[in-house]
């Protein structure tokens, strides 16, 4: 396939890397041995009849289709992949993650799923059907953050104090033991949301910690794709016909804009690598909050 197909198009996100590879298999043997991949491991089941089957003439799930690949039989894909999946819906670990904790929601409609998320969202039966598996895919993410975070955070003490025998067990001090205080609101460190411009054919909505730290964080267009309105939130469909983010020339631009920290507000200009130095430094002050 020519490089006119992978290589990235104006206002686009990702790598040239990450469109090839989208799909490439784990390392055998890779696995996520910890408690979100045993919480979020799904039990094996046959796939949706509506799968779309693979054709024995080549691969059609290369470069920007990459996506379908998880649609297809998610049931016969490791856990370190697939986190879970029904007959409407597969979830599964973004393969180049740009937080701590980043999953992607991937519909399984025929209808729905090669449509772009602006046009697609506009449905309100299948946005309905969005949120409802984004909330759960939220919840088992802000799960994770919290196993991940928690014994670092001042807001869990209480609740880790509990866990650790060290009080009464319902964190008022009665001794009732009526259940664990409820520790820190992680779920509201949780972004849900698509990109203005997808990179790739397939829907698919971003739920991730907002911390913005990882290896896999490279450039510029990575960052504010994320920390500015590139990323829409769910919570803001239906778009109104005038919404500016329908605006491609406004959308680019996004990615164009000087670095800017998501928890403080300080500009780095377009010093990618300052704007990571700060990012490790404002990671660790988020955690401990």
């Amino acid at each position: 396939m020519s490089d006119e197909v992978t290589e990235p198009r104006p206002g686009e996100a990702l790598t040239k890397e990450e469109i090839r590879s989208a799909t490439e298999a784990p390392p055998a043997g890779e696995k996520r041995k910890n408690a979100f991949t045993s919480l979020m491991a799904p039990k094996k089941r046959p796939s949706s009849p509506s799968s779309p089957r693979r054709s024995t003439g080549g691969n059609p799930f290369k470069d920007r289709m990459g996506l379908g690949a998880y649609l297809e039989d998610p049931a016969s894909l490791p856990a370190s992949v697939v986190i879970a999946h029904n007959a409407d819906f597969v979830v599964i670990h973004d393969k180049f993650p740009k937080a701590t904790v980043h999953a992607l929601v991937l519909p399984r409609s025929p209808a729905a799923r090669l449509r772009h998320p602006f046009d697609a969202l506009a449905d309100p039966a299948f946005l309905a059907s969005v949120r409802a598996q984004v909330a759960g895919t939220r919840a088992l993410v802000a799960a994770e953050l919290q196993r991940q975070l928690g014994r670092d955070s001042a807001a869990e003490a209480a609740r880790q104090a509990a866990l650790d025998g060290d009080g009464d067990g319902d964190g008022d001090g009665d001794g009732d033991g009526g259940g664990l205080p409820p520790g820190r609101d992680w779920a509201a460190e949780v972004l849900c949301g698509v990109h203005a411009v997808p990179s790739m054919s397939h829907l698919h909505v971003h739920v991730l910690s907002r911390d913005m730290r990882s290896s896999r964080l490279r450039h510029r267009k990575h960052y504010n794709s994320f920390a500015t309105p590139f990323l829409v939130d769910l919570d803001d469909f239906p778009l109104a016909a005038d919404d500016p983010r329908r605006d491609p020339e406004r959308t680019r631009a996004y990615l164009r804009e000087d670095l800017r920290c998501w928890r403080c507000g300080r500009s780095f200009g377009s010093s990618f690598a300052r704007l990571k130095e700060h990012l490790e430094a404002e990671f660790d002050e988020w955690r401990r909050e």
